[in-house]
């Protein structure tokens, strides 16, 4: 696979950056006498654009979370410089305008969700009658009861309903750009589904989404453009497209028709219940001639492509980085 990808072209009128970062690098000293550096973000360069959604992968310790920690002006970094909604980095008066979700957020378990976001509600300076309106409309959109809010103490919560509850707290200050450090972590396939649902309907209230996942099949649904950290290094960037690309092969679905003739179509054809499917060979107007002619009925017909996982191991692999089978 060719590892090479083209960074994206400078932003039209209507791109506007909401982050920009230029050769950060992070490094740690450790060690008991402190003389042992380790290098844990190398030279980072990459835009993210108000209104889109970015998703940055990497295996376990390519510094994702370094890196968001950074942008967030939680850590600073050894060298290089970044700007956040028009800001420097850790400039406090940007943060107001900041969404965040920890991978492992702490709760305070006595407090219930209600009282919760009333607490972080006040961090800002929220007063009560909007933060009552506000905590309503947060707890419909993450799916929460009002009445378990109310009543039910955090340490009774499930792993799903923290996990919403602390997309509630992020979503307290009504942000411009959230961030999200492995928002799926932990949930189960509805809670998964439900916890991308959110995430689209930011998207279409316009918000820059930034956020980090190891569950690639919901960052390919999601995401506008990509990233991906390895070893501390930005190895590639782009829109979905533009990395993946397309190919000449068409993926077809359909029923019915003389399975012989289909063979000679399709020579993978394989049958799934009353389905049958296969990859073209040929011409996708003769083939669909040809159906005419058969009788037979086309369910789906499409260009494939490599997965976003291919795609991701295959960079890792072509620059030597174990893949654990």
């Amino acid at each position: 696979m060719d590892s090479v990808v083209d960074w994206p072209v400078e932003p039209t009128k209507e791109q506007v950056p909401a982050i920009e970062t230029f050769e950060l690098k992070k490094v740690y000293l450790r060690g008991f006498w402190m003389n042992q550096k380790v290098e844990t973000l190398k030279n980072c360069s990459l835009t993210v654009y108000e209104g889109e959604t970015f998703g940055l992968l990497g295996p376990n310790g390519a510094g994702k979370t370094t890196l968001l920690k950074i942008l967030l002006g939680i850590l600073r970094s050894s060298r290089g410089r970044g700007v956040v909604l028009g800001r420097p980095l850790g400039d406090r008066a940007v943060r107001e305008r900041l969404g965040y979700l920890p991978e492992n957020p702490y709760f305070y378990d006595y407090l219930t969700g209600w009282e919760f976001l009333q607490f972080s509600a006040s961090l800002f300076q929220i007063n009560g009658r909007e933060q009552r309106h506000r905590i309503s409309e947060l707890l419909d959109l993450v799916g929460i009861a009002k009445s378990a809010a109310r009543n039910k103490p955090l340490k009774q919560y499930s792993k799903g309903m923290l996990q919403r509850i602390g997309m509630a707290q992020a979503l307290i200050n009504d942000p411009d750009l959230v961030f999200l450090d492995e928002p799926m972590s932990g949930l189960d396939p509805l809670g998964r589904y439900q916890m991308r649902e959110i995430i689209l309907s930011l998207k279409e209230q316009g918000k820059t989404i930034f956020f980090n996942s190891h569950i690639l099949a919901d960052v390919e649904k999601i995401c506008d453009r990509v990233a991906i950290l390895a070893r501390g290094e930005l190895i590639c960037m782009g829109a979905l497209p533009e990395l993946l690309g397309t190919s000449d092969v068409y993926y077809v679905e359909g029923t019915g028709g003389n399975t012989e003739v289909l063979k000679q179509w399709l020579p993978d054809l394989d049958f799934e219940e009353q389905r049958w499917h296969g990859h073209l060979k040929g011409s996708p107007q003769d083939f669909l001639a040809s159906l005419q002619l058969m009788g037979a009925k086309l369910i789906s017909i499409h260009l494939t492509r490599a997965s976003l996982e291919e795609f991701f191991v295959g960079q890792l692999r072509d620059r030597g980085i174990t893949v654990s089978q």
